[in-house]
């Protein structure tokens, strides 16, 4: 007898989807690829490629999201598996600074084409499959998978690079053929009930969404979060390079940098086994502990270039593991299942932007030549670690005045 939606497909969807988020997290050049920038270009160079990345993103975040809304969540995560393998090969191949910011533009469509559809796709897969309620739970592990992946691939890659430092690239390019493959194998979720369909209702849910006062506060703590976040992946590397150089070991930065990127996913997931714990012991306030735990690690990355410091970058993705999953689970009974990766790419555009603009700002005072050195580093560390501290603040004063927490049974 028929139930509706092919249950069978759904829990293969829901199955596979961490493998995804694992695959997607093998990027085998994250340790290394701002020193594979810098041993090409200068720093403040190596800085603005990165805001290439979001430039990209910032055109193709919202397109993405309708396209998801509007297309289906499947195709559109095949779009960013293809993305993302053009890229690799384009980063490996590349010599200049046009070839190395064509690679960064695939980067970003095939970041857009994912973010916000990726987690669509769960959520709405266990609400098919009638499982709403495991929401957080099933985003906690998604995200200890995703760890995994980066732990696994920062360390093999910082190896790979001292033996080439172009075949990080590649091995990641074989990983996103796999994520591809994935995909194909998942089933697309059946549209709900009064799922709004005209572009005029889209836009009109998506006014309701931002007049929302609960959605608005975790949009703009999660655009800060990610920028506070990508602190010490942007300028950890030069600090890591500049660190090891100390003790004569300059050459050895690429598999210091694997090897430190490494065991901050370790720590992370280590945390993430501890955050279902804390949010019910805490509640939603845990996202403003992790939020300042953040604003702490730039400003101990401010204080000091001492080697004890890059122990302190072992604490990096801890507040994302006791705040991403929650937030997001958050947000997903709040949107319409018509509008809702378009929210979520909104919400990710306005994190890249806001990053992207902080960034470019700290490029007009690096030095246009050679490495950061640690001056320029500490002296931009310092004023993100201000501008944190008069953030958070704002933040506890106006969560006091909103339902951040949900009522029982929302999903």
């Amino acid at each position: 007898m028929s139930t509706g939606p092919d249950q069978t497909g759904l829990k293969r969807t829901i199955a596979l989807i961490p493998w995804y988020q694992l695959l997607n997290n093998l990027l085998f050049w994250q340790a290394v690829w701002f020193l594979y920038f810098q041993s090409k270009l200068s720093g403040a160079e190596a800085i603005i490629l990165y805001t290439v990345y979001d430039i990209s993103v910032t055109v193709m975040e919202v397109p993405s999201g309708y396209f998801s809304d509007r297309i289906g969540r499947r195709w559109t995560l095949m779009l960013s598996a293809v993305c993302a393998l053009t890229d690799c090969i384009a980063l490996a191949i590349g010599g200049s600074f046009a070839m190395l910011a064509a690679g960064q533009c695939l980067l970003g469509a095939g970041s857009a084409f994912k973010s916000g559809t990726d987690s669509s796709l769960l959520y709405e897969s266990l609400t098919a499959a009638g499982r709403s309620d495991d929401i957080e739970a099933q985003e906690v592990r998604v995200w200890r998978f995703s760890l995994t992946g980066l732990a696994l691939s920062a360390v093999i890659g910082g190896a790979m690079s001292l033996w080439s430092p172009v075949l990080p690239f590649y091995a990641t390019a074989a990983a996103f053929a796999l994520v591809l493959l994935l995909v194909i194998l998942m089933q697309e979720p059946p549209a709900r009930a009064g799922t709004v369909i005209t572009v005029r209702g889209q836009l009109g849910a998506l006014r309701l969404a931002f007049l929302n006062p609960v959605l608005t506060w975790l949009f703009l703590l999660a655009v800060l979060m990610y920028a506070f976040s990508h602190l010490p992946f942007v300028f950890g590397q030069p600090f890591i390079l500049t660190t090891p150089g100390n003790y004569g070991l300059t050459t050895e930065a690429p598999l210091v940098s694997g090897m430190v990127t490494s065991a901050m996913m370790i720590v992370a997931a280590l945390a993430s086994l501890i955050a279902l714990g804390m949010r019910r012991r805490l509640g939603l306030p845990l996202l403003l502990f992790a939020f300042g735990l953040q604003i702490a690690l730039a400003g101990a990355l401010a204080l000091s270039t001492s080697a004890l410091v890059i122990g302190v970058l072992l604490l990096r993705m801890v507040p994302d593991s006791l705040s991403g999953p929650f937030i997001t689970a958050r947000v997903q009974p709040l949107l319409e299942d018509s509008t809702r990766a378009t929210y979520l790419s909104l919400k990710s555009l306005g994190e890249k932007v806001f990053f992207a603009a902080t960034l470019l700002l700290a490029a007009t005072s690096a030095t246009d030549a050679g490495l950061l050195p640690a001056d320029d580093l500490q002296r931009i560390l310092g004023w993100y670690t201000a501008g944190g501290l008069a953030c958070i603040a704002l933040l506890a004063v106006t969560a006091r005045y909103i339902a951040i927490e949900p009522c029982q049974n929302t999903a």
